[in-house]
């Protein structure tokens, strides 16, 4: 396991108090429960940029789908759920 190391950040009053309630009804120290919000958007940043890179990715190897073919298969499917909408 890596070595814990600190960061100091400046946070608004309504952000702390809100931390502050959050952390309490999870029976968690701020401390601990910031360090699970750092990481639990560090994993989310980190998986949305990899799911962004394979589609630039396969931009770069020419496997793109032509724009009318997009929009038909969009409205197609806008049209399906109007359908069910109605009934």
């Amino acid at each position: 396991m890596n070595k814990p190391t600190s960061i100091t950040t400046q946070i608004d009053a309504e952000t702390l108090a809100l931390v502050e309630q959050l952390a309490e009804a999870r029976g968690r120290s701020i401390e601990d429960f910031a360090a699970e919000a750092i990481q639990r958007v560090a994993e989310s940043e980190a998986d949305f940029r990899a799911f962004v890179q394979v589609g630039i990715d396969a931009a770069d190897r020419g496997e793109l789908v032509p724009h009318e073919q997009v929009m038909a298969e969009l409205e197609a499917r806008m049209e399906k759920h109007r359908d069910r909408c109605r009934r």
